[in-house]
């Protein structure tokens, strides 16, 4: 299996630049997610991976083997896309095998490739049906079977599981990550959810506005945040973040007053020291307020609304002086919203980002 490396990939049009120089090493057998929100680049640059966008500056390699003017159907790749884009009138046998055919594949090798793909993807007893007596998650496997027959070096997906519903997405994730598993091959997704990216990934790049935020395993970046904007998208529900100032520095540890939390006081250890009055801004993920008296600091908020899952429960709340805060508390399970809350802040467990958005440490 093959590995792939981006260096210094740009990638223009005209004057607006939307990939603005990406370093990146995956190696064989990786299963690599590209995330980020609407707009970030990450489905232009899984489309230069596979020759469907030109690259302004600087080289792809896969394998060793620089691919920036090579045809995408010689790049040992295949991609699988959010729309099915099955012949309405072929059978999953034929649609599975048509590129095969098309290049001319002996038919007896075909029907051994098909065979085999669906084998992996159960499709053996829908074979002879045609794509409008398939489920949505039925097509989508067909879909990744004639990217399978092709025994590519590598796969992409671009958002294969947008158009199924919620059910469906967590059987189709837990069905691309056997697959994986089973083929052990090269695959890059790209998602926006980062549920499916916490899911799937054995290493998750996070991108914004065109360059590489953070990279790295799925709980590193939950419990390791480069940033402000890592921290607030890893995760659901997000990390809650709170005006803060510094009111006190040195020794190992930063003491914070919460500006908009009636100044309540938190003493992080932290080796950067930053300035005495400077703004910052204080994270703590949902999980990590505890109740009245159990933390550092204790915040009192009004609950607007509960959200009870079952096992666990989000309860939605402001401080009074419009911040808002997402808490998650087992023991607070009956709440029912519109209630008066005291919480606890423990300074262990949380982040301490500049007025930049980057983590102080």
């Amino acid at each position: 299996m093959s590995h792939l490396t981006l260096k210094a990939v740009r990638k223009s049009y005209g004057s607006v630049e939307v990939i603005k120089g990406i370093d990146l090493a995956i190696k064989a057998k990786e299963f690599v997610v590209f995330v980020g929100p609407s707009g970030c680049g990450k489905s232009t640059l899984l489309r230069m991976i596979a020759g469907l966008e030109h690259i302004s500056d600087g080289d792809l390699e896969i394998g060793g083997k620089r691919m920036n003017d090579v045809d995408p159907s010689k790049r040992g790749i295949a991609m699988v896309f959010q729309s099915y884009a099955l012949y309405p009138h072929m059978t999953v046998r034929e649609n599975m095998g048509f590129a095969l055919r098309f290049a001319g594949v002996a038919k007896d090798q075909i029907a051994r490739q098909v065979a085999e793909a669906a084998r992996i993807l159960a499709l053996e007893p829908l074979l002879d049906r045609v794509p409008k007596e398939l489920s949505g998650g039925q097509r989508q496997r067909v879909a990744i079977g004639r990217a399978i027959v092709r025994n590519p070096e590598v796969f992409l997906f671009d958002e294969p599981l947008s158009n199924l519903d919620a059910e469906l997405r967590v059987h189709m994730r837990i069905e691309i990550a056997r697959l994986h598993k089973e083929l052990q091959t090269t695959m890059i997704y790209v998602t926006h959810d980062q549920v499916e990216a916490m899911t799937l990934a054995d290493t998750i790049v996070v991108l914004r506005d065109g360059l590489v935020e953070q990279v790295g395993k799925p709980l590193e970046l939950y419990d390791d945040p480069a940033n402000q904007f890592v921290a607030g998208f890893i995760g659901s529900p997000r990390m809650n973040f709170m005006a803060a100032k510094v009111v006190e520095a040195g020794a190992g540890t930063v003491t914070v007053a919460l500006t908009k939390q009636g100044n309540a006081h938190v003493t992080l250890p932290l080796t950067a020291s930053p300035a005495i009055g400077s703004d910052v801004t204080l994270g703590v993920r949902p999980e990590h307020f505890g109740l009245a008296g159990a933390g550092d600091a204790d915040l009192a908020v009004d609950v607007d609304v509960a959200e009870h899952l079952g096992a666990t429960s989000y309860l939605y709340a402001n401080t009074g002086t419009g911040e808002q805060l997402i808490i998650e508390r087992e023991e607070l399970r009956n709440e029912t919203g519109k209630e008066n809350l005291t919480v606890s802040v423990r300074a262990a467990n949380s982040y301490l980002f500049d007025n930049s958005g980057q983590r102080l440490r």
